[in-house]
């Protein structure tokens, strides 16, 4: 696998076992990582009149001066600018000796018209404010607009939080080594890359494995396995029963949205779970989806029993007054028997964070449903104000305690959407896209994750699914895009998803007609 993401201390780790390992030694390696960024300069930038390599004083330098030799050997003019000579000793002190090119104090670098500037000053492991000269540096080149190569990532984000560390580059393109680090995939370092490529510098993925990262990239390759295929023998029940609960009469809307995307995700069965004065207004618009009374903890508790639906859909358009929070707690408590997996959104965070060391006693409790929690930035902040005020935690290291806490997956959603899950995994989703900035599609998406539930996907994969085919709906479906469009924008994208997958023969063929 490759969708790994690594922090900046497991990627030190795996360059200390490589270079323990053999056969390439660390300045091996830190010449196949100059000779990557060298490459995609030439490339890009064949025609620049001049490349400026700013060095900082660790590795990320020393890929610089291999970079320097190299672009001098192709024959472009280099200018070198340091302020600090690599540690004696160190890989980066020999990339240095090597390098032909004199160096020059970086308080004169003045970036000309025509030129590039690779940035080999900090790499991703950064944890302390750019300033002094550095900062001038990265301020005169935006003043110059001339293009940005970045080494690893651009200096001044953070390759653990993405966060900005006093100034930062704004890069054209970002040569990392091995895998992305978080900063790659975490705004605002990710709108500061520009166009990531990874490259192999000859450490084998076993290496990255014994590291054992829990951090991931977002995409099918991560949850193929578990997605659900039909069966010749199913019915509609085997394929997952939803229950939606629905707002009162002017807040249907809601419920609606989440229950359509239930049943284009794949739910054999949908019910919307209506308050007694809003039926009506349910029923003039659901044809397939069912319809039922149920406002009291008695009315629920007869429908679990009963139907026994494979999850729930809870929050939207239902109000975010304690009266909300209650309910859910007195349901996870008294109904647990007979609930399976819910999704909690919308008004239900709203009104949990006025309760939530109740809600954190049922829902963690032995035999507790598997519960999604679907937070935007300010419902987070509501439910978890500790986690959310901490400002030295990155979002990935927010959403794993809130999960922890929790004892189910948090969805933190925004553009760059993290999904985590209480024994410490975490994946970021990076095909986010601000079509999905409209009303109603956060309802969607609970809806869309309930119906992977119901069919019986483990809830971090349903999870990390139900965000990525969310946002590609969108993404295919381009400018315009309201949240009604959603559930019938994701036809096409499972189509071509089940006919992408490797999964071929009657596993295709029982799901799709072939087109």
């Amino acid at each position: 696998m490759t969708n790994e993401v690594l922090t900046p201390e497991e990627m030190a780790e795996v360059d200390r076992k490589a270079i323990a390992r053999g056969p390439l030694p660390g300045i091996g390696l830190m010449g196949n990582a100059g000779s990557a960024v060298a490459q995609v300069a030439l490339e890009r930038y064949p025609q620049a009149s001049r490349a400026h390599i700013l060095c900082g004083p660790g590795n990320n330098g020393g890929d610089g001066y291999v970079v320097a030799k190299l672009l001098k050997e192709a024959g472009m003019s280099v200018s070198v600018w340091a302020d600090h000579p690599p540690r004696a000793g160190s890989d980066a002190a020999l990339a240095a000796a090597d390098c032909p090119e004199p160096v020059q104090a970086l308080a004169g670098f003045a970036p000309e018209s025509g030129s590039i500037v690779i940035d080999a000053l900090f790499g991703a492991g950064l944890s302390k404010q750019v300033e002094g000269n550095d900062a001038q540096a990265i301020s005169r080149c935006a003043e110059a607009k001339v293009p940005i190569v970045a080494v690893d990532l651009p200096s001044g984000v953070s390759g653990k939080s993405g966060k900005v560390l006093g100034a930062a580059f704004q890069a054209d393109v970002t040569v990392t080594f091995v895998r992305k680090k978080p900063g790659h995939l975490l705004l605002p370092g990710r709108s500061l890359c520009g166009e990531v490529i990874v490259a192999d510098i000859g450490i084998p993925d076993d290496i990255v494995t014994e590291a054992g990262p829990r951090r991931f990239e977002n995409g099918p390759a991560l949850w193929m396995a578990e997605f659900p295929f039909l069966e010749l023998d199913t019915h509609k029940y085997r394929r997952g029963h939803v229950g939606v609960f629905s707002g009162g009469p002017t807040a249907t809307g809601a419920a609606r949205l989440s229950a359509m995307a239930a049943a284009r995700a794949g739910a054999g069965a949908v019910t919307v779970l209506s308050p007694v004065d809003a039926l009506v207004a349910n029923a003039a618009h659901l044809t397939s989806i069912m319809l039922r009374p149920a406002e009291t903890l008695q009315e629920i508790g007869d429908f679990l029993r009963e139907r026994r639906p494979d999850a729930l859909v809870y929050g939207p358009g239902l109000g975010g007054g304690p009266e909300t929070g209650a309910l859910l707690i007195d349901m996870l408590t008294e109904a647990r028997d007979y609930l399976q997996a819910i999704v909690l959104d919308a008004s239900a965070l709203t009104s949990l964070a006025r309760q939530a060391d109740a809600f954190f006693v049922v829902s963690t409790r032995e035999g507790a449903p598997s519960i999604v929690l679907t937070p935007h930035e300010g419902e987070f902040g509501r439910l978890f104000p500790d986690l959310a005020a901490d400002k030295a935690l990155s979002k990935l290291e927010r959403a794993n305690a809130a999960a922890m806490r929790a004892g189910g997956v948090v969805i933190l959603k925004g553009a760059d959407t993290v999904i985590a899950a209480p024994d410490g995994r975490a994946v970021i989703n990076s095909n986010g896209t601000p079509l999905l900035a409209t009303a109603g599609s956060g309802d969607v998406l609970s809806g869309l994750v309930a119906a992977l539930l119901a069919q019986h996907m483990p809830p971090f994969h349903a999870a990390c699914a139900g965000v990525w085919l969310h946002a590609e709906a969108a993404r295919r479906f381009g400018p315009g895009l309201i949240a009604e469009d959603l559930p019938l924008a994701l036809a096409p994208v499972l189509r071509e998803l089940l006919y992408s997958s490797g999964c071929s023969g009657d596993c295709v063929s029982r799901f799709l007609p072939k087109v």
